[in-house]
């Protein structure tokens, strides 16, 4: 597989393996729509790759460094992203369910209509990001950082939100049904009356 600068076309690797790419410098990369399911590339340098519209799925992607790389429509579902540094990155319309973000920098990341059903985001930083329509049902979100987070029209139902940050946050026509708040900071949040008497359910509260 050749490997070529998305920017420049110089070739960057050529007759490489894609299953072991780990720690490979591939800052500028053109990976649209590649193949790359199950690939090891853990710590791998992918700073403004392009990686629309590949396929990750199952890919190990710790501790990668994927800054302002362009993921739209990727498959990355069941990929490991644990610590990753995806913010500034385009995810948008992105498959990302069951994926493993746990403490993954996606400060300022667009995420709108990504499909992060049962993705596990603890502790992610999250502040800043873009998440309008996505699909967050069933997601873990334990002490994620939400702050100032774009979530309007998001599906949150079932939404493990537990200690999270969510100050600031834009959650206006969010589907909250079922989700779970216990500890949540909801300070200056934009939710709407109905949202708040869901919150208030959540978190076993009434109001008259």
């Amino acid at each position: 597989m050749e490997i070529k600068n998305r920017f420049s076309g110089k070739v960057i690797f050529s007759d490489v393996s894609v299953a072991h790419l780990a720690g490979a410098d591939l800052r500028g990369a053109d990976l649209s729509d590649a193949h790359l399911s199950g690939a090891d590339l853990s710590g791998a340098d992918l700073r403004r790759a392009d990686l629309s519209d590949a396929d990750l799925s199952g890919a190990h992607l710790s501790d990668a460094d994927l800054s302002a790389a362009d993921l739209r429509r990727a498959d990355l579902s069941a990929a490991d992203l644990r610590r990753a540094d995806l913010s500034a990155a385009d995810l948008s319309g992105a498959d990302l369910r069951r994926a493993d973000l746990r403490r993954a920098d996606l400060r300022g990341a667009d995420l709108s209509g990504a499909d992060l059903r049962g993705a596990d985001l603890s502790r992610a930083d999250l502040s800043g990001a873009h998440l309008s329509d996505a699909d967050l049902r069933g997601a873990h979100l334990a002490g994620a950082d939400l702050s100032g987070a774009h979530l309007s029209d998001a599906d949150l139902r079932g939404a493990h939100l537990r200690r999270a940050d969510l100050r600031d946050a834009d959650l206006r026509d969010a589907d909250l049904s079922d989700a779970h708040l216990s500890g949540a900071d909801l300070r200056g949040a934009d939710i709407h009356k109905g949202q708040a008497e869901l919150i208030a359910i959540s978190l076993g509260m009434s109001i008259t």
